[in-house]
């Protein structure tokens, strides 16, 4: 605590033991050599006290102050309080930074700030996964070595800031992103990145909803409408007939039922408004569970199904997207590969990144078939197709979910080998949790 020092006592103690000196001197015959040596121990005594000072201040791993007297006591004690104070202010000032960390975290937009020449000096976590910016490796690093259009880069130069601009996302060729800049203090800029591209494809996907919907539902309704009205209004038909007519028009009635369910499901993929990156899915769990789906869908064709998941791997995202993905590409593997088949399910990881794959030993794929296949109702073979019951969205609604997530899905494929589809999901979507399964004790 700090105590008013009195000065006139130092003073005082000063002048005694120079005159105490001198008296010495005097005593000895030197007077002035007396009351030189007595400045000098003064002097060496001060200097002394300022060595201890400083190694104290600059060496010393201790924060309270070494024990002296004097004026030298009020000097410690003083800077001792204002270290003090100053670590007070620290910690204060840490606690917000967390907080303000903790703030941009949860934000729904990317944001980052760039400097006056435009580098970056900080980012959430979003916009690592929007603009793929590792941090902190890439600190100091211009903006235009993540965005390289030229249309935005004539938009910083135009320092016009009122209205935003859209851009096609640098990590996903899928994606556009409104990118909003905020001026703030000296020639910093923050900029806010947000997902559009649910709002730039609304207008599309209404169309090619109707139209597909017009064109894939007219078949099953021709035949249906064909057998009605080959039943006569007595409702008299020959055994025989009236059984295959019945049978057509429930295959067909379930056909469009089928249908109409994978088109909602990737009408609300497409218009989800959820952010894929705020949830953390247990991939493990949701495939586990998907395997013990697979033992009644494999009845008739009895594949040897192999699971390979690492229990530890979980990532972030929207686990009924990437449940619906999972399991599309598992059950049109089993659909579609011959009676006896052998199917690998595998995830894990591939290098830094989680990598999930179907793999099958089946027909495998023409080439000139493989870009197509994720588009809407494409079917490499019709008549196999309705055969199984296909509705030629499955992998559709897998490309959608895949690019909700900033993955893509990757087709290899060999005829007469089989095929593997597969997917990686970057770094910063990945979490290891350890394993909740009891462990063999054994």
């Amino acid at each position: 605590m700090y105590q008013k020092y009195i000065w006139l006592k130092s003073i005082t103690r000063v002048v005694l033991f120079l005159v105490g000196m001198a008296l010495l001197g005097h005593y000895l015959g030197h007077l002035t050599l007396g009351i030189i040596v007595g400045g000098l121990a003064l002097l060496a005594w001060q200097y002394l006290r300022l060595y201890r000072l400083n190694y104290w201040l600059w060496h010393s791993k201790k924060i309270s102050p070494p024990s002296t007297r004097g004026v030298w006591a009020n000097i410690y004690e003083g800077v001792y309080a204002s270290k003090l104070r100053n670590r007070e202010k620290r910690k204060s000032l840490g606690e917000i930074i967390r907080r303000f960390r903790e703030g941009t975290e949860a934000l729904p937009d990317a944001a980052l700030v760039l400097d006056e020449e435009g580098k970056i000096t900080w980012c959430n976590r979003l916009a690592r996964i929007e603009l793929g910016i590792r941090w902190p490796e890439d600190t100091g690093r211009k903006i235009e070595a993540y965005i390289r259009e030229q249309q935005f880069s004539d938009f910083l130069d135009a320092q016009v800031y009122e209205q935003p601009i859209e851009i096609k996302s640098p990590v996903n060729a899928n994606k556009i992103l409104e990118i909003r800049v905020v001026p703030y203090e000296e020639e910093h800029l923050m900029l806010l990145v947000r997902d559009v591209t649910r709002l730039t494809q609304i207008e599309k996907m209404r169309k090619d909803f109707v139209a597909n919907v017009s064109h894939e539902l007219k078949t099953p309704l021709t035949v249906i409408n064909g057998y009605l009205e080959m039943i006569p209004d007595d409702g008299e038909m020959p055994p025989h007939m009236m059984k295959k007519a019945m049978s057509e028009m429930r295959e067909q009635s379930a056909r469009m039922q089928s249908l109409i369910e994978d088109l909602l499901a990737l009408s609300r993929i497409e218009s989800s408004e959820e952010h894929a990156f705020e949830n953390l899915v247990n991939v493990p769990q949701v495939l586990w569970q998907i395997q013990a789906e697979t033992e009644a869908l494999n009845r008739e064709k009895r594949h040897r199904i192999f699971f390979d998941v690492s229990p530890i791997l979980y990532v972030y995202g929207l686990e009924t997207e990437l449940r619906s993905a999972f399991s599309n590409l598992i059950f049109n593997a089993i659909n579609y590969t011959p009676a006896g088949g052998v199917i690998q399910v595998t995830w894990g990881f591939e290098g830094q990144q989680a990598k999930f794959s179907v793999k099958d030993n089946g027909e495998g794929i023409p080439a000139k078939h493989v870009e197509r296949l994720t588009e809407r109702f494409y079917r490499v073979d019709k008549a196999r197709s309705r055969t199984t019951g296909g509705s030629g969205l499955g992998l559709s609604i897998v490309k959608h979910v895949l690019s909700h997530h900033n993955s893509v899905l990757v087709i290899d494929s060999k005829v007469g080998r089989g095929t593997e589809f597969s997917c990686r999901f970057s770094p910063e979507l990945i979490s290891l949790i350890e394993d909740p399964r009891p462990k063999n004790l054994n």
